[in-house]
This record gives C-alpha cells, sequence and structure tokens, in this order.
C-alpha cells in the first residue's frame, strides 16, 4: 500500500516523496489507519521495521491538519536511550520538513548549553518532544514542564525501557498526562511486565502483532557447544585466525562486558566495552570511533543490539546466549545490512542449551554447531532434554544425566512524484 492512500497532507506526503518514501511496510500500512481513526494502539514489532514512521507520520498528518494547541507540548514520544532519541528526532525533521511542526529531543549526558535549550523548549512548548524518561523527569522536577495539554502519548521500544529500569519513571510521567489522550505503545517483544503496563496506561487499544522477522539470509550463523571457561578461548582463538574489524562481542552482564573486554586489551586488539554504566560523551565516543575504524571490537551488553547506525559489521558473537529469542534476531540483525555478508557465532554453555533450543524453534530450522578445538579440552554435548517440574508445572530445561557429570539480524520510487494540486488554504479561498 501507498502513504498516499492513507495519509491526507500533502506537506507530508511531499515531505515522503523527497526522502524517497513510497510503498508502505507492513507494520505501517496496519497502524497507520488505526492511529487516524484515534484509538490507542498496543503493537509488538522489531527493530527495522519501519515503526517509527509508523507512528511518527499520522501523528505529524494530524497535527498538521490543525486543531492544537500552537504554544504547548502536543505529543511525548518515549524512548530508552539517547540514540534512539536523536534517531527519531533525525526521522522527526525528516518527514515534517515543508510543515511547521516542531520537535525537540531531550536527553542526558550533554552540557549546560543544551540543557538550557532544551529547556526552553519545553516552556515554550515543543509540538513533538522525544525523550528519555530519566531526562525527562529531571526537567519536569524543575516545574516548568506542562504536560496537561498533550494529545498524543508514544512508548518506543517499550520492552527495552522496563529492562533498564524505567517502570516508575514511565508511570510518574504518565501521571502528569491529561486522561484523554491517544497512547501507542510500540515494543520488539511482548513480556508480562509490558502485557501489565499496556493494561495500566492503554484504553481499549487495538493491538497489531508481526512475526518476528527471520535474520537476513546473508548471515552465516553457527554455535559452539562448550564450558563457561573455553568461551574466551575459543574467542581468542577466532580473533587470532582472523584478525577482527568491526566486532560487536554481546555478553550478559556489565561485569562480564568489563572483564571480557579487559582480557581482549590483553590480547592486542582495539576494543571498548559498552553498557549502561558509561556516561553518555563516552558511549558517543565509542561509537565514533568503531564506525571510523580506529575500534576493532565492541564488548557490549543488549544496550548496543538496536538502534545502532552501522551498516559494515562483519560478525557478531554472542558470548552469552540472549533469555530472550527475539532478542538473538536483533543481536544478529546488526550484521548483513545493506546486502552485506556476515557471520553470527554464539557460545552455549549447557546451562544455556534451553535458550539456543528455543532459538532454532523460532528460527524453525537447527543452528550449525561448531566442534570446539581439541586443545580446550573435551566439551559438552548439545542435547537438551525437557523435564516438567511436579510442583507447579513449569518447565524447565535439564542435560541428561550421562553428560551431567563432565567437567569442564522501504524501498523507494526512483521517478519524480507527478504534479500534485495543493489543496488551498484559508487565505488563497480568500
Amino acid at each position: 500500500m501507498r502513504f498516499e492512500d492513507l495519509l491526507t497532507n500533502d506537506d507530508v506526503l511531499d515531505g515522503l516523496w523527497d526522502m524517497h518514501f513510497d510503498e508502505c511496510t507492513p507494520i505501517q500500512e496496519q497502524a497507520i489507519p488505526i492511529i487516524m481513526e484515534g484509538r490507542d494502539l498496543l503493537a509488538c514489532a522489531q527493530t527495522g521495521t519501519g515503526k517509527t514512521a509508523a507512528y511518527l507520520l499520522p501523528v505529524i498528518n494530524m497535527l498538521a491538519d490543525g486543531g492544537y494547541p500552537d504554544d504547548a507540548i502536543n505529543c511525548v514520544v518515549m524512548a530508552p536511550t539517547r540514540e534512539l532519541a536523536q534517531q527519531i528526532d533525525r526521522q522527526l525533521q525528516g518527514f515534517a520538513y515543508f510543515m511547521p511542526v516542531s520537535g525537540m529531543a531531550i536527553y542526558g549526558g550533554t552540557d549546560g548549553h543544551t540543557y538550557d535549550q532544551q529547556r526552553r523548549s519545553l516552556k515554550m512548548g515543543a509540538d513533538v518532544v522525544i525523550a528519555t524518561p530519566g531526562r525527562l523527569l529531571a526537567h519536569l522536577s524543575m516545574g516548568y514542564v506542562d504536560l496537561s495539554k498533550v494529545s498524543f502519548f508514544i512508548l518506543d521500544e517499550a520492552d527495552r525501557m522496563l529492562d533498564m529500569g524505567f517502570y516508575d519513571d514511565i508511570m510518574q510521567i504518565v501521571a502528569r498526562l491529561p486522561k484523554e489522550r491517544q497512547t501507542l505503545l510500540f515494543s520488539a517483544t511482548m513480556p508480562p511486565k509490558i502485557q501489565q503496563m499496556a493494561k495500566a496506561i492503554l484504553n481499549d487499544p487495538a493491538e497489531i502483532k508481526l512475526a518476528v522477522s527471520k535474520p537476513a539470509e546473508k548471515i552465516k550463523q553457527s554455535a559452539y557447544v562448550c564450558y563457561e571457561p573455553q568461551k574466551l578461548q575459543i574467542l581468542k582463538k577466532l580473533f587470532k585466525e582472523n584478525t577482527p574489524q568491526r566486532v560487536i562481542v554481546f555478553s550478559s552482564s556489565k561485569q562480564k562486558v568489563k572483564n571480557l573486554a579487559r582480557e581482549l586489551k590483553g590480547f592486542n586488539i582495539k576494543v571498548a566495552e559498552m553498557h549502561s554504566d558509561l556516561e553518555q560523551n563516552q558511549r558517543d565516543d565509542v561509537m565514533l570511533d568503531f564506525k571510523s575504524g580506529k575500534l576493532q571490537v565492541i564488548v557490549a551488553t543488549d544496550i548496543l543490539a538496536r538502534g545502532i547506525d552501522v551498516d559494515d559489521i562483519e560478525m557478531v558473537i554472542n558470548f552469552d546466549v540472549p533469555r530472550e529469542a527475539e532478542d538473538y534476531v536483533h543481536r544478529i540483525g546488526r550484521t548483513a545490512r545493506a546486502n552485506r555478508d556476515g557471520r553470527a557465532v554464539t557460545f552455549v554453555a549447557p546451562e544455556e542449551a534451553f535458550r539456543l533450543r528455543r532459538i532454532e524453534k523460532l528460527l524453525e530450522k537447527e543452528v550449525p554447531k561448531e566442534a570446539v578445538p581439541e586443545e580446550f579440552g573435551e566439551a559438552p554435548v548439545y542435547n537438551p532434554v525437557e523435564k516438567k517440574r511436579s510442583s507447579g508445572g513449569k518447565k524447565r530445561w535439564y542435560k541428561s544425566r550421562n553428560q551431567a557429570g563432565k567437567k569442564n539480524g522501504n524501498g523507494g520510487n526512483k521517478g519524480k512524484r507527478p504534479f500534485r494540486k495543493k489543496r488551498p488554504s484559508g487565505n488563497e479561498q480568500a
């Protein structure tokens, strides 16, 4: 379906045409009509499906059609990280290029001058405020932010915000919003915490759930079933055999990330760590050095699994199997972008075998297993057995008994947009 079949404002369509946006993605095709009807929405769609445009475009369209205050905040978009807030802001500027719709990104890690700019924009009432929860609360606590006239409240990557501990912050912000508003919640996964939040803040929402896209075919996937102490040995061997260039290593905790980065530095690899303990300017410097080629490897938590704009990452390594199968797709989706080849390697300890089984079920195929080099000793067998607990009936994965004692991832229209006669404004009619 084409955008001009869903949107009504010519200035919005002109902006889309200049950006070479013509055909809708599935999430856009389903979400835009619902949002234009004024309904609340609960949408499950992974990163990279075009969900930012799915909520920004109808909101901009409605703001451009008028009927909203000029000196108030009309829309608040919540984002988990500064990087995503900046990305949303850039898209807003492109979509609203031909329109008098103002926007401002509000996030931490800035200097005093930027903070003052944020304060002035909030006091004057930017049409669309894109904010991280903590920084918006900081401004709200100063008493000069009025959210009483907000018509649209949007949560992007809500699952990630909850994983980062922002539930209470979000609910504090919700408490300052008018009850009569349109609320849109977008999440890549739908765990119980998200369902709980949806019940609390959404009013009779429409629901959209897109199936998780399979990783790109150009990603060569493999896994090493190994004991935990063997993971670092295999990682170093991989890097010794092939000098790493633009590699992301994902691990399960901040402490593991720090330890891994230290080990790889001792292996003469240009490496940096990425996790939530870093100040924002440090994170910006890491990404800049990674893009410019000054760094070979970034060791990261899932903070880097979504919303980064680097197209030529050659390999993703899961040092730990992600807890959710969908997160595996997000992680390895960092490679093989822009039709390039890529590689994804996962290290699987015996206690993580059930997670890889879940991933294989999601992918509807087995991830090929690599043999652990003999010099690293005997390796476990990937043979998870599902067993039900007798008490609560909950499922848990176990290794078979004979193993228990062993040791150690918008097309554009190239033509020109045909001449579109503008609807006459009030002045033109006069």
